[in-house]
């Protein structure tokens, strides 16, 4: 028989004798007892609490960690003479670990959870998003019925700076991939002698999706994010509710001039840099595969239809709606300090590229199935 101050244990019978103080003070004596029990490869064994004078979930904790232990080994384990309180405890503890167990092993239903409650953020943030849309279209509608309110000026700044000082860069990543993508695909067709449907290739890639697409991106990461960054620096000043306290909507000064404008601006930026992809992709055509100027503009109107022009042209402004309006929301929601605008900024860029290229996708497959 294994005996010490609160336990004993007949190693003949398999009974465990608990007396004495099983809390939180006694706990670490009472673990290196129970580890130093040899206790039985199969049977049954018996846990007699009768002489227990004091017991905490500390103690309680230990005993059903034990008897997990034991049953684990296929060991029946039964438990008798606790006085009641401590028997109600020792149930409730019992409860509470079998829950943590059942989480711990379930890695796929924690993970499960986890998604769920991102869903359920994400969706909650869709129907703010939708909310903030409807509100504008109510605010357009007033606008368009009162012209008067129409605050020209606030468009023209607009257009100024999100176009017309958009122009370089757009210019030069433009001129850069009409090179790259000509650079690539030259080097197939080259190698096939085929050089010349390089002006095939090139201008379908460039006026129904590299045009439009590159630009958009290139606007979310410039305007977009200014948009968010200028919207939450006023909500931080409370300038947006020195608007309200004046009788001007923010909706009519701050966020449907964004929107027109970019709307405006994003088509005749997409046409810049269709000129300047297809520019570049002549210089590489006529440096890398012999291609001349001639040639290449006297085939390119032949076997480029005028509906891809038109196709990459009718997604710019979907594209500028979806970065005016999620960088206006995100600028809208900034909150605290500054560390909430560059947070903010941040979800817009990544959210209006994200959608950007959803809608892209959308539209490619709805051209296949019209056929176009």
């Amino acid at each position: 028989m294994t005996v010490t101050q609160n336990i004993q244990y007949d190693e003949d019978t398999h009974q465990l004798f608990c007396s004495g103080e099983w809390n939180l003070a006694s706990l670490a004596q009472l673990k290196l007892f129970l580890s130093q029990i040899t206790w039985p490869t199969a049977g049954d064994v018996i846990i007699d609490g009768g002489s227990v004078t004091t017991m905490d979930t500390a103690g309680a904790w230990l005993l059903n960690t034990w008897i997990h232990h034991l049953k684990k080994q296929e060991i029946n384990v039964t438990v008798q003479h606790f006085p009641d309180r401590f028997s109600t405890l020792i149930i409730l503890v019992e409860k509470c670990l079998q829950q943590e167990i059942k989480l711990s092993t379930t890695v796929p239903a924690k993970f499960v959870v986890r998604v769920g409650k991102l869903a359920v953020s994400q969706l909650k943030e869709f129907y703010a998003y939708l909310s903030f849309i409807g509100l504008l279209s109510v605010e357009a509608l007033r606008l368009v019925t009162q012209p008067t309110r129409l605050r020209w000026s606030s468009f023209a700044s607009v257009i100024y700076t999100t176009g017309y000082s958009a122009i370089p860069i757009i210019a030069l990543l433009s001129f850069m991939i009409g090179v790259v993508i000509t650079y690539q695909m030259g080097l197939q067709l080259k190698s096939y002698g085929a050089n010349i449907f390089i002006v095939n290739l090139l201008g379908l890639a460039i006026l129904r999706e590299f045009g439009p697409l590159i630009t958009a991106i290139i606007v979310a990461g410039r305007s977009g994010s200014a948009f968010t960054a200028q919207l939450g620096m006023m909500r931080l000043n409370q300038e947006v509710d020195a608007l309200d306290t004046m009788g001007v909507t923010p909706s009519e000064l701050l966020l449907l001039p964004r929107i027109v404008g970019l709307v405006i601006a994003l088509p005749l930026l997409t046409i810049w840099a269709d000129v300047l992809g297809i520019f570049g992709g002549m210089v590489m055509s006529n440096s890398m595969l012999g291609i001349s100027w001639y040639d290449f503009l006297h085939r390119f109107p032949s076997v480029i239809p005028l509906r891809a022009l038109i196709i990459g042209l009718g997604k710019a402004p979907v594209f500028a709606l979806i970065i005016a309006s999620v960088g206006c929301f995100q600028g809208m929601k900034v909150r605290g300090g500054a560390s909430s605008v560059g947070a903010n900024t941040t979800r817009s860029v990544v959210l209006s590229i994200f959608f950007i290229i959803v809608a892209d996708a959308i539209f490619s497959i709805i051209f296949s199935g019209l056929k176009l």
